[in-house]
């Protein structure tokens, strides 16, 4: 089964607080929609760019894209 790494990027002084937060609004939706993996997390590329994504299943993904529009995509490999 492949994993999709959704990402939502943010930009701007405020983006490290913004993806941070957006995370935990990524973990309520996978409690509440039951999904099979819980792989969220955020990055910090630098003052101006970070990114909060979340992993989910090849069956998952097309319900998940369109209700949380994602920024992009990538298959997750560990």
């Amino acid at each position: 089964m492949r994993k999709i790494k959704l990402i939502w990027d943010f930009r701007g002084p405020a983006s490290a607080k913004t993806a941070e937060h957006h995370e935990i609004h990524l973990k309520e939706y996978i409690i509440s929609e039951k999904l099979p993996l819980n792989i969220t997390g955020f990055k910090i590329y630098d003052e101006m760019h970070a990114i909060a994504f979340m992993v989910v299943t090849d069956e998952n993904m097309i319900a998940v894209r369109d209700a949380l529009k994602p920024h992009r995509g990538e298959l997750y490999v560990v």
